[in-house]
């Protein structure tokens, strides 16, 4: 493991970390148009405010599809982190510097941004769904919530993707983590609204205004994302090996 590293000017604003900023920027707008999306969707054509076993299947494969692509579409590039809670992982484990990892996490909030903005125009000011914990859940029930399955997130972006021994693994590892948050979304979408992701619930927060909750999904996420980049990282990740780049 390299270790946390706060990082240089020169290096965070060198060519190839703005065409990651980029990157990460369009990487989570495609992620969030799409869920986001899938969500006004459902209500669109059911009519109903509260989602149904069905409709919480649709919303959580269409995240899982959506996270597999544009995870593949930024690994390239940025890493695909697409969430600033797996960038803050990769940054506890010496995967990514501070600094970096700071303009990575403006970019990621622009895009989840612009996506939600974009939902609110084509959808002919459709309200946008936020995030919150369900009724008959408290906060704090809703913070563990989200750190583990945030955990589990965070978790398997190491394993299969930033391991230096994940040799073939590397190649699936898009699917294994849209996997992951599709099956998280089943298990905690009905408590805790299984987001795993500040940038996925503070775009929405932007648009609807809506910030009752929000702090949950900072919170929650970045607990678990860090404490999975320690473990990992400390744990399971030689010494020995050089510290990797940005990208996956």
């Amino acid at each position: 493991m390299g270790g946390i590293a706060f990082g240089r000017l020169d290096d965070s604003f060198s060519l190839s970390s703005i065409k990651a900023y980029i990157a990460e920027f369009h990487s989570t707008l495609l992620f969030v148009f799409a869920g986001v999306g899938s969500a006004i969707a459902y209500g669109k054509l059911t009519s109903d405010a509260a989602l149904d076993p069905a409709g919480l299947l649709a919303v959580a494969i269409c995240h899982g599809f959506a996270l597999f692509v544009a995870v593949s579409v930024g690994a390239n590039i940025s890493g695909g982190h697409v969430n600033p809670a797996v960038t803050f992982g990769l940054a506890l484990g010496g995967h990514i510097t501070i600094l970096t990892g700071i303009f990575y996490w403006i970019a990621q909030l622009l895009g989840s941004i612009v996506a939600c903005f974009l939902l609110s125009y084509v959808t002919g000011g459709l309200a946008i769904p936020v995030h919150s914990v369900a009724s008959g859940v408290g906060v704090v029930e809703g913070v563990v919530t989200e750190i583990i399955i945030t955990f589990g997130l965070v978790y398997t972006v190491y394993a299969t993707a930033a391991d230096p021994k994940k040799g073939s693994l590397g190649t699936i590892a898009p699917i294994a983590i849209g996997f992951i948050v599709g099956a998280n979304i089943l298990a905690a979408g009905p408590f805790s609204g299984g987001s795993m992701n500040p940038a996925r619930s503070f775009g929405p927060a932007v648009v609807s205004g809506d910030f009752h909750d929000n702090w949950i999904y900072w919170v929650g996420p970045l607990v678990g994302g860090g404490l999975a980049g320690l473990i990992y990282g400390n744990v399971f990740i030689r010494s020995d090996h050089a510290p990797l780049s940005t990208e996956f």
